[in-house]
């Protein structure tokens, strides 16, 4: 028996309608799905009934794959794809396997010898390093940076150094709530001349992108970006 096909299937990054950032034909393969893994079972279930999907949702068989799921667990999670059935990759938001648990899904299916496709749809990282204005041609994300705010700011002065020196763009997120006090690090311990961008509300009706100067930041303030998704971004 053939096993298989793993897709890797995009949702939106936030409450917009799925015909607004989806492509039909993405939409259209996740209909056709009845296995899925899901960095969340809920918020998997809400994207599925807003398809909707072919198969009756009580009958669609959804496994979590998160940051408590333990290693010796993805097996069972390829058990469907081994028995011949497609099965659909879903991140809590954006791309999977990008920034997300689910690379880890992704690495044990090439161990198997099964197919990965990736489909297309937003990731909150190219979106903001699109419209940031930054180099794209050389760029690295970092996920989250340290909480504590020594080791923070010694963090933010080693990706200022790389950047300075590899013409580098830096990006790295944080958690919503203490988006103003990142954005103060960054202010606080960059250079004057240091590009920092935020990219808020990604596709949403509320999205925000800007670019500036450490110093032109610092005259015109930090924006109201607390509790709100944001992707950071500097370039020395």
């Amino acid at each position: 028996m053939n096993a298989g096909k793993l897709y890797l299937i995009p949702v939106p990054l936030g409450p917009s309608p799925v015909t607004e950032v989806l492509p039909a034909a993405v939409i259209n393969h996740a209909r056709q799905l009845k296995h899925f893994v899901a960095e969340n079972a809920k918020s998997a279930r809400a994207f599925l009934k807003s398809l909707p999907t072919d198969t009756p949702l009580q009958q669609i068989d959804i496994r979590e794959l998160n940051e408590h799921t333990p290693p010796g667990a993805l097996p069972e999670l390829l058990a469907a794809l081994l028995a011949g059935e497609n099965v659909g990759l879903i991140s809590e938001a954006g791309c999977p396997a990008v920034a997300d648990p689910g690379a880890a899904l992704v690495a044990q299916a090439h161990e198997s010898g099964i197919a990965i496709v990736p489909l297309v749809g937003p990731s909150s990282i190219l979106l903001a390093l699109m419209g940031s204005g930054l180099s794209g041609q050389n760029f690295a994300f970092h996920g989250y940076l340290p909480a504590k705010e020594e080791q923070r700011r010694k963090r933010i002065q080693e990706l200022e150094r790389d950047s300075r020196k590899e013409q580098r763009t830096q990006l790295f997120i944080e958690t919503p709530y203490r988006n103003r006090q990142m954005m103060q690090a960054l202010l606080d311990t960059c250079a004057a001349q240091t590009r920092i961008g935020i990219a808020t509300d990604l596709t949403l009706a509320t999205e925000r992108i800007m670019t500036m100067r450490s110093c032109e930041w610092k005259r015109q303030g930090i924006p109201d970006i607390d509790k709100r998704p944001t992707v950071f971004l500097l370039q020395a």
